[in-house]
């Protein structure tokens, strides 16, 4: 079961160079699109976009190329790729391309990355899943509260931030931050998983309908 909606909103888009006019999910339509392959998060998020659009898988040309997305972008091996919106187009735009994006969050509200645990953890140490809860729920309002003292806890623990651009990364992790704040931190919006079993019932992922209400928990979020 999903106790916490650690990201609000589902973090990927389809990019393009600008000047090829794909604005809208409607102007994917004949367009080679490149994404690591068809399966997981890229291909449900390009599905909810295409289904947006009232597009079909037949309507575009798609290539399984990996996680090679930016480069395969840059050099017009796809006009468009599908990608964490808190990750390549921040590497686009420190590169000083010109893009255009389309983000799912713009047309679908769909459940992304959460905290999951199993039924019989619930039933037998809730309070377990209570505190697991709560302690992320601290670390992430930390990190939005003071970004940059979280990054430097980071360093420490993630192998190769380090050695990796650190303004590329800070701006990694602001874009992040935006995909995480709520109202109400970690809440599951039931509609989302309607929404996001619907893409799943549309692409074959699932074959019929569940209930969706026993697929998540909001019990574990208030305070005591």
């Amino acid at each position: 079961m999903y106790v916490l909606a650690w990201y609000q909103d589902y973090p990927v888009s389809v990019v393009s160079k600008t000047g090829h006019d794909i604005l809208t999910p409607q102007d994917l339509a004949g367009k080679r699109i490149g994404l690591p392959g068809l399966y997981g998060t890229s291909y449900i998020g390009l599905r909810a976009l295409l289904e947006a659009g009232s597009l079909h898988e037949t309507d575009v040309t798609l290539d399984s190329i990996g996680y090679n997305q930016v480069e395969a972008l840059v050099s017009d091996q796809e006009e468009a790729v599908v990608v964490y919106t808190t990750n390549e187009p921040v590497q686009l735009r420190n590169m000083e391309y010109q893009i255009d994006e389309i983000k799912v969050r713009d047309y679908d509200h769909l459940i992304s990355n959460g905290l999951i645990t199993n039924e019989t953890t619930i039933s037998q140490f809730p309070e377990l899943v209570y505190r697991m809860n709560q302690a992320m729920l601290k670390g992430i309002t930390d990190t939005i509260a003071n970004p940059e003292e979280a990054y430097q806890i980071c360093l420490k623990y993630v192998e190769g931030l380090a050695q990796a651009d650190q303004v590329v990364q800070k701006q990694v992790l602001a874009a992040s931050i935006e995909f995480w704040k709520a109202e109400q931190l970690g809440f599951s919006d039931p509609q989302a998983w309607l929404n996001t079993q619907q893409v799943l019932l549309d692409i074959g992922f699932l074959t019929e309908p569940v209930d969706t209400t026993r697929a998540f928990s909001n019990q574990f979020l208030d305070g005591r």
